[in-house]
């Protein structure tokens, strides 16, 4: 899914939350990618409407994951009511918590995503369980203003250890990235 949203970024800032872990290693932009890291579980949609509500003119791509959603659910109604038209909200489902050793989410095999995201506000959602409607739809996704929301059901990939003894998927700095993002942008951000 990565793959194939890569071929349509155009020079979008992806913010590569838990739910794009690898698209560090499939970016061919990465001056214009901010991983943050693992902050906490939430945090990730209330970063992205910030800055796509302070870069307007630019389109604002995060993958997010079901455990983030749930954790921050009051970002929805928020991110709904301030209405960035550069916002999409992809949220990579794969019913587990796969930072924290792959404990089931809970009711995750009725959890209807996007229909919370519609009931919170986004005028635009989509719902979609296979890569080949992922292919027949992206466009049409992209070209609707935001904020979408999408819902992506994917495999679970659970690593079991310790998190402090994963690899690390973020190799740059949270200072780092915004440093890069804001040379990119040719912006300063005090």
């Amino acid at each position: 899914m990565l793959e194939i949203f890569n071929r349509h970024r155009g020079d979008a800032v992806v913010i590569p939350g838990r739910g794009g872990r690898y698209w560090v290693e499939l970016s061919d932009q990465p001056n214009r990618d901010l991983p943050l890291g693992d902050p906490a579980m939430g945090g990730h949609a209330s970063f992205a409407l910030g800055l796509a509500l302070a870069i307007p003119d630019q389109r604002v791509v995060l993958f997010d994951s079901e455990g983030d959603v749930l954790m921050g659910m009051g970002a929805l109604p928020t991110i709904a009511e301030k209405a960035p038209s550069n916002l999409y909200h992809f949220m990579l489902d794969n019913g587990v918590y796969a930072t924290t050793g792959g404990q089931p989410v809970p009711n995750a095999e009725q959890m209807e995503y996007e229909v919370v995201a519609q009931g919170c506000g986004y005028p635009s959602t989509y719902a979609i369980d296979n890569l080949e409607d992922f292919v027949s739809q992206i466009e049409e996704i992209l070209s609707q203003p935001g904020p979408v929301f999408v819902a992506l059901k994917i495999d679970p990939e659970i690593i079991n250890e310790p998190i402090n003894a994963r690899p690390q998927w973020q190799r740059k700095t949270r200072n780092q990235s915004v440093a890069d993002m804001q040379g990119e942008l040719g912006i300063s951000i005090g």
